[in-house]
């Protein structure tokens, strides 16, 4: 069986680069959004949202974020000239909610079906160009794509066994890899998740690559290679080494 997408993919359709910003990430600070913390004097959403900016496979830009910032984000598209950012949307207590109010934009704007869809955690600032570009190009041959790295640790599986837990089983490494974003799809295969999805009490995605594993299983998900520095910025202790990383990105050096 080949999964080649339908004859759309030889012709020119909307690649759609969403970047989620809505999260206030209580574990950074309560009070301040780690999405406008700046690194290297550059806020970390501007650092997401311009690495869609300048791939040119890219044609649009759609940003979910945290109402209570909206204006701020929006003075600061406007400040660095981003021109594919069509659209900056209210997104929701939890990223499925951000997800879901990006997508539902899209719907109503009618974009196409077989469209390219490319969803990113903004607090993942340091995307490599080879990864969005990877994922574009993946989208020609499967419904899905996400950008992982492989484990260079071995992964444990594990149970409850009273107030302790032990290991189960431990998995062959070689086919383990830790997820990041983007995620990519068509929009027709992400829609269909979800509606899907929907009809789960028990619905409870953490991102949206497992939507489509759960209630797609026929729609392989290609692995796109990441990348060490394609860290996610989940605490004040990240901050160290992402500056450093954007350092070496400024001064041209991987």
């Amino acid at each position: 069986m080949t999964h080649t997408a339908p004859e759309e993919a030889t012709q020119s359709v909307p690649v759609v680069g969403i970047v989620l910003a809505a999260g206030f990430g209580t574990r950074f600070d309560p009070n301040e959004p780690k999405q406008l913390v700046s690194i290297a004097g550059k806020p970390i959403v501007c650092w997401s949202i311009e690495a869609f900016e300048i791939n040119d496979a890219v044609s649009d830009i759609v940003v979910a974020v945290n109402p209570q910032v909206r204006d701020h984000v929006e003075r600061l598209v406007d400040e660095y000239g981003y021109a594919k950012v069509r659209s900056i949307v209210n997104g929701g207590a939890e990223r499925v909610d951000s997800t879901l109010a990006t997508l539902d934009l899209l719907s109503q704007a009618d974009i196409p079906q077989q469209a390219k869809v490319l969803i990113h955690d903004a607090v993942r600032p340091f995307v490599e160009q080879p990864a969005i570009t990877g994922c574009v190009e993946a989208l020609d041959q499967y419904s899905a794509a996400t950008v992982a790295l492989a484990s260079t640790d071995t992964m444990l599986i594990t149970e409850d066994l009273g107030d302790r837990k032990v290991v189960r089983s431990v998995p062959d490494r070689a086919n383990m890899f830790r997820a990041q974003t983007p995620q990519a799809f068509r929009f027709s295969t992400i829609i269909k998740a979800y509606e899907l999805a929907a009809d789960d009490p028990d619905f409870h995605p953490t991102d949206d690559t497992r939507v489509v594993v759960e209630y797609l299983p026929q729609e392989p998900v290609a692995i796109v290679a990441g990348s060490a520095s394609n860290l996610k910025v989940t605490t004040k202790a990240d901050i160290p080494v992402a500056e450093q990383i954007a350092e070496r990105l400024q001064a041209g050096l991987r």
